[in-house]
């Protein structure tokens, strides 16, 4: 099998990267699920109504709480990412965890945009260290 091959079958079967150019061709496809994940897939309605502080314009119906389901559902299109990708669903449960608090964090006014966008590639980079290591089952 070709390397490509090997990297293209590794990344979509949930196969441990063996190899330090699988490490980084998974930790390209999970930041790329990223990319996808929090610029085009995440509408403007996720990106304004998962923050709990958003202020709904005048005539806009309010919701009480609807923030809760705006942040989760877009921090499961990312946990839906990384299972995809790395064939994990432990890493997307984690994903899901973390992907919530760090943009709560932003909402929050606790960390700025390049902030939250380090840490969720760095989340990515620990889920490679992970695999590649064996640390996961």
């Amino acid at each position: 099998m070709r390397v490509s091959e090997r990297i293209l079958f590794m990344v979509f079967t949930g196969q441990v990267p063996q190899t330090v150019l699988e490490a980084f061709t998974l930790f390209f496809a999970l930041a790329i699920g990223h990319a996808f994940a929090d610029f085009p897939l995440q509408s403007r309605y996720l990106a304004t109504h998962k923050n709990r502080h958003y202020q709904p314009a005048t005539g806009e119906k309010y919701v009480p709480g609807l923030w809760v389901h705006c942040m989760a559902a877009h921090s499961m299109i990312h946990s839906g990412f990384v299972w995809i990708i790395t064939g994990h669903v432990g890493l997307a449960v984690i994903e899901a965890g973390l992907h919530f608090t760090i943009d709560s964090l932003k909402c929050e006014g606790k960390i700025g945009f390049h902030a939250d966008q380090l840490l969720h590639y760095s989340c990515k980079a620990g889920y490679v260290i992970i695999l590649y290591n064996g640390w996961l089952a």
